[in-house]
């Protein structure tokens, strides 16, 4: 009798790891330039697009163009006016990694890692390092340009379809004159029927 109850309760614990493992989610790697379209909300796609877009877009201006060396530029976030979460990093990091290898650009630091910055300069004069290999306090270098915009979004539903419209606009500023010397736009519009 003991060994019958035995015997069940291990045909039980059985079923019960067969059913968990059976019910894992299956994982696969995918290629991250295909087109992805699992909902109209803000996706891969779209943040590859407004990405390629806006950098394409600001190589092509007078100041980046007929500047004789690349010109120094920093980046403030991206605002997300939207109503869904964007991660705007993810928008300003593909951009300035874009503009990086083009080797028209240079970048300063930005100033949400000024304090990264200043703390490992004055970790590097505290007085523990060789003078003649520390970087020196004074001698970074201020950006001609700063690149700031914001995405904002649009969306229309009824019972039957959602519509999305996204837009980003950017705009390149001269830091010493305040003035816009580059300004574009990307759009995107999805729709999604249930």
């Amino acid at each position: 009798m003991q060994i019958r109850y035995l015997k069940l309760g291990l045909i039980g614990v059985s079923s019960l790891f067969l059913f968990a493992c059976s019910s894992s989610p299956k994982v696969s790697y995918q290629d991250p330039n295909k087109i992805e379209t699992i909902s109209a909300d803000y996706g891969v796609t779209d943040l590859q697009m407004l990405a390629e877009s806006m950098t394409r877009s600001l190589l092509q201006t007078r100041v980046i163009m007929n500047s004789p060396t690349p010109p120094l530029v920093t980046v403030a976030p991206v605002k997300n006016k939207t109503n869904e979460y964007i991660d705007t990093n993810l928008i300003t990091n593909k951009i300035e990694t874009q503009l990086l290898k083009s080797g028209q650009v240079r970048f300063a630091v930005k100033a949400t890692d000024m304090s990264t910055q200043v703390g490992e300069l004055t970790r590097q004069n505290s007085g523990l390092y060789n003078k003649e290999t520390v970087s020196k306090i004074g001698n970074m270098e201020g950006s001609k340009y700063r690149i700031e915009g914001e995405i904002g979004s649009i969306v229309k539903s009824d019972k039957n379809v959602k519509d999305v419209f996204y837009n980003l606009t950017l705009r390149l500023i001269n830091n010493q004159t305040g003035t816009y010397e580059w300004q574009d736009e990307k759009e995107i519009r999805k729709q999604q029927r249930r």
